[in-house]
């Protein structure tokens, strides 16, 4: 059994996708999921299953399209990929509320950053599957226009800490 986070995207932010957090531990195990578990209300469900990563996002999309009759995307990783983002933190001086990891199924693409328009002194960095942006002046103020707005879901750092924590238990 490995222990994985699956992390939905676009649930219960800002008055769209309502999901209740029970109904998602329902579905995790309706999926076969153990120790299934979830952390605060913005989609975050946390398993232990031995299937691959491709199979949980497979297996929880199908149940979520049942479920709410739309499609929602769904980005895993492991507890060992959280532990390593929080290692190679490239913003470490950053107030973690304010330091957004985007995640993406795919590998980052060497030149996303210089996609990126509208930046204000965002500070930006690339992981292998993720992007790092330092809102330092806050995000509300933002005017980042990041590529691709769909195939990609966000925590700060300090949920991705937590996540990360919660997995080791």
């Amino acid at each position: 059994m490995v222990a994985r986070v699956a992390l939905l995207r676009a649930v219960n932010v800002g008055g769209t996708g309502a999901l209740p957090m029970a109904q998602l531990r329902t579905l995790g195990e309706a999926c076969g999921f153990s120790n299934v578990r979830t952390y605060i209300a913005s989609g975050n469900l946390l398993l232990e299953s031995p299937l691959d990563e491709a199979a949980i996002k497979a297996l929880l999309e199908a149940r979520l399209l049942a479920h709410a009759g739309k499609p929602i995307e769904v980005f895993v990783r492991s507890v060992d990929e959280l532990e390593a983002i929080i290692a190679a933190n490239p913003f470490a001086d950053a107030k973690g509320s304010q330091h957004m990891v985007f995640f993406q199924e795919e590998p980052t693409s060497s030149d996303l950053i210089d996609q990126c328009r509208d930046r204000q002194g965002e500070r930006m960095a690339l992981g292998p599957r993720e992007l790092h942006v330092d809102y330092g002046d806050g995000i509300r103020n933002s005017r980042l226009k990041i590529p691709g707005k769909l195939g990609r879901t966000a925590r700060n750092i300090n949920t991705v800490r937590k996540l990360a924590l919660l997995l080791r238990l």
